[in-house]
């Protein structure tokens, strides 16, 4: 990656609320968002789930989008000024010139389970004929969805990639721009909850029956939550932008070792942390906070302290914050950039919420407790099912 890429502005609706203030005040508070949920079968677990997302009204030209990761996307799009923003910016620069990318593992999938319990369901096979699958199962439904409420012209695409798929909207969105196509990438990560993934999940036995403790001795799982977050990413000197949140390297992976689990030696992760390292031109020992991918799981928490450890990152403050907002899963990396983002904004080292009693066999720096610290440069993480993996490198220019 060349030059270090402004991100303009941003925005994140989750479990904590809508906006950046909201998110701020979640980080600090150190509480968890995770409410009870069961499922059909009688399983407790817990979910982080949106407030409100039932009375989103879509707009009548975009009727037929109407689903709950959409109803997600446009909540988000209308919070701190984020699409008055992109206006602006295709005023500047040309709606032609403006692309989109958005990470997302469900789509509107959510949409399908009604339709297949509606009464008119016809059976084995046959949704209703006016179901709109294009708009909104289709897993480009989002990237379409944006780009229209947005009125930007440029490319637009979707990255499916399960959990590091927002991470990897980053990369994507980067090269589009070194690439000359873009002078400006609305990067994107929307995931909603809907009963496919909590189901998947239960099959896995992969969710928590109280409240994930990522790294703890006794952690049992992950809570699936939902979030949508967007960023706008161009040159800093194209909008003139001195001051404020970098992107400056994007590593990404695909070890394929298995299609859920980790590689047990993390050579996946390592590969990802590695290249980031040498992109930005970072020594380890310059890296500030790690925001970890930290899901809660035996092997995916394994992993990833393996990796810090063989990257020399061990020693760098860590943590997670999916026992608060859950696991976002194609979100993941949108919140990683955007929780990272309001730490180094407020000068706070996150915490890892739920977590008391770190597995003794880990040695990277968890940090249990949110406490005061200043982080200029900080890595994010997100490691997905079938060796998917990529990591951010963020600065904060204050």
């Amino acid at each position: 990656m060349g030059d270090a890429l402004a991100i303009i502005r941003y925005t994140l609706t989750s479990a904590f609320g809508r906006g950046l203030a909201a998110h701020r005040a979640g980080l600090m508070s150190g509480r968890s968002m995770l409410i009870p949920h069961t499922l059909g079968d009688g399983t407790a677990c817990t979910i982080g789930r949106v407030a409100g997302l039932e009375g989103v009204v879509m707009p009548a030209a975009l009727a037929r989008y109407d689903c709950r990761n959409n109803r997600l996307a446009r909540l988000a799009l209308d919070t701190d000024g984020f699409a008055q923003a992109v206006d602006a910016t295709a005023r500047r620069l040309g709606a032609e010139r403006i692309g989109v990318v958005v990470g997302t593992s469900t789509s509107g999938i959510a949409a399908t389970e009604a339709a297949y319990r509606a009464p008119v369901f016809q059976g084995r096979g046959a949704l209703p004929v006016d179901f709109p699958y294009r708009e909104t199962h289709n897993v480009f439904s989002c990237g379409d969805f944006v780009r229209r409420y947005l009125g930007v012209k440029g490319p637009a695409l979707v990255v499916s990639t399960a959990c590091s798929s927002s991470a990897k909207a980053f990369a994507t969105g980067a090269r589009l721009i070194a690439s000359g196509a873009c002078r400006a990438v609305v990067v994107g990560g929307v995931d909603s909850l809907c009963d496919t993934t909590l189901y998947g999940f239960h099959a896995l036995n992969l969710l928590s029956r109280t409240y994930p403790r990522p790294f703890d001795v006794d952690r049992d799982g992950i809570a699936i939550g939902e979030a949508a977050g967007f960023a706008l990413l161009a040159p800093a000197g194209d909008l003139g932008e001195s001051r404020g949140l970098r992107l400056v390297a994007t590593g990404d992976s695909a070890d394929a070792y298995h299609m859920t689990a980790p590689h047990p030696e993390a050579r996946g992760a390592c590969a990802a942390l590695e290249a980031t390292l040498t992109s930005a031109g970072w020594r380890p020992d310059t890296v500030d906070y790690v925001h970890l991918h930290g899901t809660g799981t035996a092997h995916n928490d394994a992993a990833e302290d393996l990796a810090l450890i063989r990257t020399g990152l061990g020693a760098v403050p860590a943590s997670s914050t999916k026992g608060a907002i859950g696991h976002t899963l194609g979100a993941a990396g949108m919140c990683g950039v955007v929780l990272t983002a309001e730490a180094m904004a407020a000068g706070f080292l996150p915490g890892t919420v739920a977590t008391r009693s770190p597995d003794p066999r880990f040695r990277s720096r968890l940090l249990l407790s949110g406490e005061p610290g200043v982080i200029r440069r900080a890595l994010v993480n997100t490691f997905g099912f079938g060796g998917s993996n990529c990591c951010l490198a963020l600065e904060w220019r204050p």
